[in-house]
């Protein structure tokens, strides 16, 4: 009997009776499901495992699939019953339609201010998203909430737009404004947390800018065109219930 000493493993981890190594890796400068993608298709064309032998991608990567999978049902849900909330506030399925114009361009500005910033999608970004879609929604009521109550005080359909627009201006801005510099800490910041805080503070400040023009300018202009309809089909624009 020999004994010698050679190279090898020094544990053997085992998965349901299957052996089992781990391969770590810490992404850096890029999204998570982007480097696992590339990484997959990399592996898929030039390594030739052997029979029995397959890859799962666990860690990080293994959280947000799961994240995401919650994120499917939560955000449609939260859509939902801002929509609900919205109608029961206003009563009124045209108007609440009208509002609820401030959520896509309010979208548009988080993914734009994403862009802009190099950031990936993530979890928390689409946090964010949810954020500013209520905020963007709270504006668009507090200004045709202003335009219902001059139209049924029985002010012309032009002049009540003007008017409830020019006086929910200041509200309209400070929202905005306080919101957005509230999140440059963390849309700047670079200590422990930041890979988290970063994209849902990116988002809601893009957001917030892109809502505001709508709020101000977009939607009376849309509130406008729903009123005129509303004339032309032969009723008048003071009881908004009827839209």
């Amino acid at each position: 009997m020999q004994f010698r000493f050679t190279q090898g493993l020094n544990e053997v981890s085992r998965d349901n009776g299957k052996r089992r190594i781990y391969v770590e890796a810490n992404v850096v400068g890029r999204d998570l499901g982007g480097f696992v993608d590339d990484a997959a298709a990399r592996i898929e064309a030039e390594v030739k495992l052997p029979t029995g032998s397959w890859i799962e991608w666990g860690g990080q990567f293994q959280n947000l699939q799961a994240a995401t999978k919650r994120l499917a049902i939560i955000v449609p849900v939260c859509f939902v019953l801002i929509a609900a909330a919205l109608y029961m506030a206003i009563g009124n399925a045209a108007l609440t339609a009208t509002v609820l114009t401030a959520v896509p361009l309010a979208l548009a500005g988080g993914v734009f201010a994403l862009a802009l910033r190099g950031i990936p999608f993530s979890i928390s970004a689409a946090v964010g998203f949810i954020a500013v879609s209520g905020v963007a929604v709270l504006n668009g009521l507090v200004l045709i909430s202003a335009i219902r109550k001059r139209l049924e005080d029985g002010m012309v359909a032009n002049a009540a737009i003007i008017e409830g627009a020019m006086e929910r201006v200041r509200p309209v801005l400070m929202t905005a404004l306080v919101a957005s510099l509230g999140f440059v800490p963390m849309a700047i910041g670079t200590g422990t947390g930041a890979e988290v805080q970063r994209p849902l503070a990116t988002v809601v400040i893009g957001g917030l800018i892109t809502a505001t023009v709508l709020t101000l300018f977009v939607l009376p202009a849309v509130c406008g065109m729903v009123l005129r309809r509303r004339e032309a089909a032969g009723r008048g624009a003071g009881n908004l219930a009827e839209v």
